[in-house]
């Protein structure tokens, strides 16, 4: 299952904060409604929206309100200490009644809704998308677990909701903070326990989900579910020439270069946010060319299809690359 729809071409809406609340110690969540009384884009679970930050700044936030919210957006933001400067312009400038653009909803983690069962790992900051998730499988009725890390319960977000979603059926919420335990969560053992036909995701830091991803190798592809917080940082390693078929254009692009910063060297604007290949706002469609993958976002399958490609991060292994630009 795959929602990799490009908002390229999608009209920002303008959004205004209507409350920021304190959920953890260094995370807060942004309540985000109409500034025009407009009807809000619908959205499924994991998706995240772009938030246009002043100084040319645009981050992408997941949301974690479920899709049956049709009149707001949530999402929850981390005061990260090496913030580039969007978590750190959110925690120490943005206010209740400020006006922002904000691309429509996202989503590059889509939750499978018609599951058998569902397992979430989440790590920190990586409850947001599974929150949404866990909502909308609540609303379903459908079975889940959620397996939480994070460093303490003061740096946890959402810690009364998913303790009140367990006092209602006992045995889903599974905390699990390293200052009480003294040492990280026991991923391995854990994920062991979920059956097979389970579709199982991990949000967190790079070190857990690659050892979800060593947890999951006898699961079925399909079922594994994975989103990153940050790229790799890889660069095309060859040289090529990329084409914009609908624009007539031709660009040569040097081994070390992303397409994304050609295509703006020359005045070519393209939907951006993280530049990082993880967020898959700058998505661009091939149609001719064999792509050399460097995101975090696309599927083992898709990168094999050779159909799409993060501009941000991706080469090319052939000397031409033909995009649906």
């Amino acid at each position: 299952m795959s929602e990799h729809h490009t908002p390229a071409d999608a009209k920002a809406l303008t959004m205004r904060v209507a409350s920021i609340t304190l959920v953890a110690e260094t995370i807060r969540a942004i309540e985000l409604v109409s500034a025009d009384g407009s009807p809000l884009p619908p959205f499924s679970a994991g998706a995240h929206i772009n938030l246009k930050l002043p100084g040319d700044l645009s981050r992408s936030y997941s949301l974690t309100n479920g899709p049956e919210t049709t009149d707001r957006y949530i999402v929850a933001v981390n005061r990260d200490a090496a913030s580039r400067g969007g978590s750190a312009y959110i925690a120490e400038q943005l206010k209740v009644g400020d006006v922002l653009p904000v691309d429509p909803p996202h989503n590059t983690f889509p939750l499978v809704d018609d599951a058998e069962t569902s397992a979430f790992f989440a790590g920190g900051i990586g409850i947001t998308p599974m929150l949404a998730m866990i909502r909308r499988l609540e609303s379903l009725g459908k079975p889940w677990k959620l397996f939480y890390a994070a460093r303490n319960r003061s740096s946890a977000a959402f810690v009364a909701e998913l303790e009140a979603l367990d006092a209602a059926a006992p045995g889903r919420v599974h905390f699990h903070f390293d200052d009480v335990e003294g040492k990280v969560m026991p991923l391995l053992k854990l994920a062991v326990g979920i059956p097979k036909a389970a579709h199982v995701y991990c949000c967190g830091p790079s070190r857990m989900i690659e050892t979800f991803k060593a947890s999951a190798g006898w699961r079925p592809e399909d079922n594994v579910h994975v989103e990153h917080f940050a790229g790799t940082n890889a660069k095309p390693t060859s040289d090529f020439t990329v084409a914009l078929k609908r624009q007539g254009k031709e660009f040569f692009v040097k081994a070390g270069e992303s397409i994304m910063d050609v295509l703006e060297a020359n005045g070519v604007p393209v939907a951006h946010s993280c530049r990082e290949g993880v967020c898959g706002t700058c998505e661009t469609v091939v149609l001719e060319g064999e792509c050399d993958h460097k995101d975090n976002v696309l599927s083992t399958r898709e990168k094999d299809s050779n159909k799409l490609i993060m501009i941000c991060c991706s080469g090319a292994k052939s000397g031409r690359l033909v995009l649906d630009l």
